[in-house]
């Protein structure tokens, strides 16, 4: 089958929405299809959405792929007589974060009439596919609630998951993803402050934000932690991170109201390490289970700080809880071989 992979992309931003199409290509190659990917680049610019959608809404693929599959919104507007829409997140700042501090608009009369009418547009858009699936439950409610559309949760692995493995449970918690506000680091940071043992917090990843890296870099001499925290403001080598997680104590996970588990969640339960998240992290609880393949804490920092108190003082349980966490990729068929299969069948 000739596939053609269709998505969005921030110029030089990485991240999951690109790690999604970047590692089912060449999945797919493997089970025997020819693909293409085809970027479209996007600006993080409310006026000029509507623009950017008709660049997707005027391709024709037709002739070009028996199937296209489309990622990253406004990638899902493409139309195509087999349209696959694997739909990550919408344009959130007009759904569910329209009532958030993270949505800079004002709510005037014509944002409100914007917003309707970009619901109205995606609303067609997806009714017109032939199949649509999430990467999470809360995406699936999300589609449910804002456009009235039913979905089937598909969760993505990872690329080569047989790289990584556990060889200690040492004294650091691993913290690996973009570093940008809505992740809170800085909850992290603030929780070492509280904490009772001598437990160590790294956190790696690249910041889109100058302002976000120079008050983490603050807080962390203000807090008095350069000797426990350690802040490396840059994308990590796989062979890095490979080697980071073989040795930590547990990872750590805490965005706001995220629309998946992250990637991070099952890096770390690849290499048997459990999982510290919080409960308004959106997707994460989907696949850690408090008590069972991770800690869910309340979002603060004072709860942050008695789940690594927790793992750092029982090993045995950090041990057990990764354990289970590794399992639970099972559990929730988060393998190639499921994806291929619905995303072609």
């Amino acid at each position: 089958m000739k596939i053609g992979l269709v998505s969005s992309a921030i110029p030089l931003v990485q991240g999951g929405g690109r790690f999604i199409v970047d590692w089912l290509a060449p999945k797919l190659v493997e089970a025997g299809h020819e693909v293409e990917t085809v970027w479209i680049p996007q600006v993080d610019d409310p006026a000029t959405l509507f623009q950017q959608m008709l660049a997707f809404r005027l391709m024709d693929l037709n002739d070009s792929f028996d199937r296209v599959i489309t990622f990253r919104p406004p990638a899902h507007v493409v139309r195509h007589h087999t349209k696959i829409v694997w739909f990550i997140h919408h344009i959130r700042q007009f759904y569910d974060l329209w009532e958030t501090d993270y949505n800079p608009l004002p709510r005037t009369a014509y944002w409100e009439a914007y917003r309707a009418n970009l619901k109205t547009a995606d609303t067609k858009a997806l009714d017109e596919a032939h199949k649509i699936f999430t990467n999470s439950a809360i995406v699936q409610k999300r589609l449910k609630t804002f456009n009235g559309v039913d979905a089937e949760v598909l969760y993505p692995p990872v690329l080569a998951p047989e790289r990584f493995f556990a060889e200690a449970w040492g004294g650091e918690i691993a913290f690996i993803c973009r570093v940008e506000h809505h992740k809170r680091q800085h909850l992290a940071i603030e929780a070492m402050k509280l904490t009772r043992t001598p437990v160590r917090l790294r956190i790696a990843g690249r910041s889109a934000s100058a302002e976000y890296a120079d008050y983490l870099r603050k807080l962390i001499a203000l807090r008095e932690l350069e000797d426990r925290v350690t802040l490396d403001l840059r994308w990590i080598s796989e062979g890095e991170k490979t080697s980071l997680l073989s040795t930590a104590l547990a990872a750590i996970y805490v965005p706001l109201d995220e629309d998946s588990y992250g990637y991070p969640t099952i890096e770390a339960a690849l290499a048997r390490k459990t999982t510290v998240t919080v409960s308004d992290s959106g997707g994460v609880p989907e696949f850690i289970i408090d008590g069972v393949s991770g800690i869910v804490a309340d979002p603060d920092p004072a709860a942050l700080a008695d789940a690594f108190d927790r793992v750092w003082t029982d090993r045995k349980l950090a041990r057990d809880l990764g354990q289970n966490a590794y399992q639970r990729l099972a559990e929730l068929r988060i393998h190639w071989e499921h994806v291929i299969e619905r995303l072609t069948s």
